[in-house]
């Protein structure tokens, strides 16, 4: 077992893992923090991508052990007093989901690519979102709630 200390969502957490624990799993299963999910364990889908130190990082291809020391954001933080976050909004406005399984990670991705450019182009949000797949969307929609969280929206 390896002791690890985190900040999870604003939280401490100091505990003792697997050397082998996935972050993802850490998250889920001791934290509870089951917002982040599970979707490929491939690191393909980025369905539990998570924000460490404010990058997007894939949960499920990164050990607990990893992220001692550092400062992890689920989805499940990003809300502040029962206010949803920008991005949180703009996926509900414009109904960028239809299953949701993909929606957390995607939020999370979406908010480093707001990071890095915080006005992209349709195609940057294109290319910024590559490594989080979803199966239902079309992406369009995806692309929408971007562009209003970048206060950019096209009509």
């Amino acid at each position: 077992m390896t002791r690890i200390s985190v900040q999870v969502d604003g939280d401490h957490y100091t505990d003792e893992v697997e050397p082998r624990t996935l972050l993802v799993h850490y998250l889920r299963e001791r934290i509870g923090k089951t917002g982040t999910v599970v979707g490929c364990d491939t690191s393909n889908c980025g369905a539990c991508t998570v924000l460490l130190d404010g990058k997007s990082v894939k949960s499920c291809n990164m050990l607990a052990v990893q992220a001692d020391g550092h400062e992890v954001t689920t989805v499940e933080g990003l809300a502040i007093d029962g206010t949803l976050h920008p991005m949180q909004q703009a996926f509900h406005d414009k109904h960028a989901l239809q299953c949701g399984y993909c929606t957390p990670g995607m939020i999370m991705a979406s908010i480093d690519l707001l990071n890095d450019n915080p006005h992209p182009s349709e195609d940057e949000i294109r290319v910024g979102l590559e490594g989080n797949l979803c199966r239902c969307t079309g992406y369009q929609n995806i692309v929408k709630a971007v562009q209003q969280a970048a206060g950019s929206e096209q009509s």
